[in-house]
C-alpha cells in the first residue's frame, strides 16, 4: 500500500487511504476489539497511516480517513507506547500522538488532530474534541476554523449541547467568526443570534 499512498495522483492516494480504512474497520468489530492479533493489525495500520500522514494533503483525504482510523484507534486497546503505562487504552500515549500532530507545521496533520475527534464524540467521549478545539482556537487558517467549528457542532449534537454552550461561554468572544458559525449551525435562530452577538 505505500505505493498508493506515495502516488502523485490525488485519487490514487485516496484509494490507498480507503483501503487502510477498510482494513482497520474489519479489525475493529466488537468481537475483535480485545483480540491480540487484531490489536497488532490495527496498530500496524495506524503506524503506516501516521508515517504517510503528509500524503493526505487535502481536506477530503483527511476527512474521509482520519475519524475511521486514528479517531477509532483512540477508543480501542493498543500495544503502542505500552511501556509507558499498564493501561490497555494507553490514553497518555494516544494524547502524545495527537499532540505531535497538532503541533506539527503541516496543516493536514493539524487538521487530523481535530477531525479525528468526530469518531470519539460519536462514541460519547467529548474530551478529545474539547482539548483540540482549545489548542487550535487561534489557528490562522480558514480550513482549521471550519474543522474546529464542525467538530464542536458534532460534539454538541452527539454528546451534550450544554458542553458546547459551556465551551462557547468561555471562548465565543475570541473565536474566529467562521468557527463560531459552524459550531452553532444547528441551534435555533434566536440562540445563534445570541452567540454571534457576543
Amino acid at each position: 500500500n505505500p505505493e498508493l499512498l506515495s502516488s502523485r495522483w490525488h485519487e490514487v492516494r485516496l484509494c490507498g487511504l480507503l483501503i487502510l480504512v477498510d482494513k482497520f474497520e474489519k479489525l475493529s468489530t466488537k468481537r475483535l476489539e480485545k483480540d491480540k492479533t487484531a490489536i497488532k493489525g490495527r496498530d500496524e495500520i495506524l503506524t503506516m497511516y501516521l508515517q504517510y500522514a503528509e500524503q493526505a494533503n487535502n481536506w477530503d483525504l483527511v476527512d474521509l480517513s482520519v475519524p475511521k482510523i486514528l479517531g477509532h484507534w483512540l477508543l480501542l486497546p493498543t500495544n503502542l507506547g505500552s511501556n509507558t503505562s499498564t493501561d490497555a487504552m494507553n490514553v497518555s500515549y494516544k494524547q502524545t500522538v495527537l499532540d505531535s500532530l497538532a503541533q506539527s507545521s503541516c496543516l493536514w496533520k493539524q487538521r487530523m488532530s481535530m477531525v479525528c475527534t468526530w469518531k470519539t464524540s460519536q462514541m460519547g467521549d467529548p474530551s478529545w474534541c474539547l482539548r483540540y478545539a482549545e489548542i487550535h482556537l487561534h489557528h490562522p487558517h480558514d480550513l482549521m476554523h471550519k474543522a474546529v467549528g464542525w467538530m464542536l457542532r458534532e460534539m454538541g449534537k452527539r454528546v451534550s449541547m450544554d458542553l458546547l454552550r459551556n465551551f462557547l461561554q468561555q471562548h465565543a468572544h475570541e473565536m474566529p467568526r467562521t468557527t463560531l458559525r459552524y459550531a452553532i449551525e444547528k441551534m435555533s435562530e434566536q440562540e445563534r443570534q445570541y452567540w454571534m452577538g457576543i
